[in-house]
């Protein structure tokens, strides 16, 4: 006999992501652990930990109403995970751009280096926000307009070129998105489309970074 969790889709989605925000956490004390006993490369664990820290961010958001303390929710799930926690709720950004020198990230410095951690979290929370079906105009066109100025300040501090490809495009879904209505939502065509420009983008911007495949 089946036994069900959930009475409708909405409760499953919940459920779903309550097991999402569980799997973030763990996955990051073991990454966390892994970079500590030098398991994993320091651009392999940056790259991974920004993701984490991205999704972290958009689920969190959405299930706030659900959990209002992510402490409380990895004591009730028994969640040992003291490393992770650190990292999601008080460092939020990965230990290699923590500790890293001002020497070491070029021309900005420290700057440049938060600049990037953050231009990759707008990146990874607006594709989530359009996987989480966020697809209204209120919701996209703040995420959009974060990554471009993100973007602009990372081109500016020298970080990446000012025409680095995927740019104009995220500025063409802004201009887009400006002419229709606040509750007007995205089809599904162009949610994915916006999805594929924003991935092709990030990856783009990715490969730019000066320790690229370092």
């Amino acid at each position: 006999m089946e036994v069900k969790l959930w009475n409708d889709k909405r409760e499953r989605e919940m459920y779903d992501s309550l097991a999402d925000l569980y799997a973030i956490i763990k996955a990051t004390e073991k990454l966390e652990r892994a970079y500590v006993r030098d398991v994993v490369s320091s651009s392999d664990y940056e790259t991974e930990c920004l993701k984490l820290l991205a999704q972290f961010k958009t689920l969190s958001a959405s299930l706030r109403s659900t959990v209002p303390s992510i402490d409380r929710f990895a004591e009730t799930y028994r969640l040992d995970c003291p490393a992770a926690l650190n990292r999601l709720l008080v460092s939020g950004v990965p230990a290699t751009l923590e500790h890293r020198p001002a020497s070491a990230s070029g021309g900005g410095g420290g700057g440049a280096a938060a600049a990037v951690a953050e231009c990759v979290q707008h990146y990874i929370t607006a594709m989530d926000s359009l996987k989480l079906n966020m697809v209204a105009v209120d919701q996209v066109h703040p995420l959009l307009a974060d990554l471009s100025g993100s973007l602009a300040k990372v081109a500016a501090a020298g970080v990446v070129p000012e025409g680095l490809e995927g740019r104009a495009k995220v500025r063409e879904w802004i201009a887009r998105l400006a002419k229709m209505g606040a509750a007007d939502e995205l089809t599904e065509q162009q949610s994915r489309q916006l999805h594929f420009d924003l991935e092709s983008s990030y990856n783009a911007f990715m490969a730019a970074l000066p320790n690229a495949g370092a």
